[in-house]
This record gives C-alpha cells, sequence and structure tokens, in this order.
C-alpha cells in the first residue's frame, strides 16, 4: 500500500462521510475530527439502519426516503459523542453534523435506486457546498477486481463503493479521499494534511 500525498486544500471546509460499518468507532472519529480544527460537516452512512430497509425488500422511492431516513438515525447515534446537529449544509467554522434528510427532501437531486447509497449523497454534498469530500470506510483502499488502487481517475468496478459514486465524482470534478476510520491516526494525518493509506480522487494539486 502506498501513502498518498495530500490532496485537500488546506482552509477548505470538508465534507466527511463516517461509513454505517464504523458505528463501534464513532466516538474516536467524531473526537478526532474535532481535534483537527477543520470546518466540516460530518455526513452519516446508512449502515445497520439502511440494512433494515433493504431487509424489507422495498425499492424505488419508497426505500430511497426510508434509507435517507435511516441516516439521520445514525446521525443522532454519532451525535451522542458531542458533535453539534444542523439540517442546513451551512459550514460554521467548527465540526457539526448533518441530517441529511430535510435537505434531500426539498432538492431531490438524486434518482432513487440502490444504485444510490450514502456515498454518491456524501458526493452529492461535496458537489453542492463547493467542498472537497473524506470519505471513512472500513477498507484501507478501494478494491477494482480485487485489488486496491491509488487513485480513481476513471471508471472501474468495485463492490467498495455504490455504483453511482464513481461517475458522480469523475463528472463533477471533486476532490478527495477515502481512507480507513478505524484507525484514528489515519484521519488525523489527513486533516492535517500528511500521507495516509487510501485512495485519492479528483483533480491534483
Amino acid at each position: 500500500m502506498n501513502l498518498l500525498k495530500y490532496t485537500f486544500r488546506m482552509g477548505t471546509p470538508l465534507v466527511i462521510k463516517v461509513g454505517g460499518s464504523l458505528l463501534p468507532h464513532g466516538r474516536e472519529i467524531i473526537r478526532t475530527i474535532f481535534k483537527s480544527g477543520r470546518d466540516a460537516l460530518v455526513l452519516p452512512g446508512g449502515g445497520i439502519f439502511a440494512d433494515a430497509v433493504r431487509e424489507t425488500r422495498t425499492d424505488g422511492t419508497i426505500a430511497h426516503w426510508m434509507a435517507i431516513a435511516g441516516m439521520e438515525q445514525y446521525g443522532w447515534l454519532l451525535s451522542g459523542f458531542g458533535i453539534e446537529v444542523t439540517e442546513e449544509p451551512e459550514f460554521s467554522g467548527k465540526p457539526r453534523l448533518l441530517l441529511p434528510y430535510k435537505y434531500c427532501r426539498e432538492r431531490d437531486p438524486l434518482p432513487h435506486t440502490w444504485d444510490v447509497t450514502s456515498d454518491t449523497i456524501s458526493a452529492w454534498f461535496a458537489s453542492h457546498l463547493g467542498a472537497d469530500l473524506l470519505v471513512l470506510k472500513s477498507i484501507d483502499q478501494i478494491r477494482a477486481t480485487g485489488v486496491p488502487i491509488d487513485l480513481i481517475s476513471k471508471q472501474v468496478e468495485t463492490q467498495d463503493l455504490d455504483p453511482l459514486f464513481i461517475p458522480y465524482i469523475l463528472d463533477h470534478s471533486i476532490r478527495g479521499m477515502i481512507i480507513n476510520g478505524t484507525f484514528p491516526d489515519r484521519v488525523s494525518k489527513a486533516l492535517k494534511g500528511e500521507a495516509v493509506v487510501g485512495t485519492s480522487f479528483g483533480p491534483m494539486i
């Protein structure tokens, strides 16, 4: 695994997506984000709450809004670690946790399909806000046909992201990284601009 050069522009606000699989590490992740001093909006994944929607065998519009409501359940859980909650995607100079349901209902920006999960929703918010994107998952790098990749510069097939995420970040030139959130030191280093293991995407400077 190669160490990645930092791709975020220092001082630029961030959207930070916290994957649902990282629930056991939520307290450390939120604490690490606060210590970084970065102006950030934390977007919760779906995790067990979205999985509960899948178990209903619901799809289309109903499943779309149920799953986003599931993201909010995870968000409220993460808020218990001391992070302020907001429904408005506005940067305030400090980390806040964004509950996305209300804003997504008002804008309805994405297809109503299981091809869209919190991955692409986080990319949409980053594009909408002109922010960089940090995606925290429980894997070291995105894998294309089982092979870890350092940089997403074209469409690749992977089971580690929803099907619309890569086309979306490529079409909208979104900058960011995907790293393993189970290692708080990696999250801390990435937020400070230090090299970490992960997968980068977007224009490089």
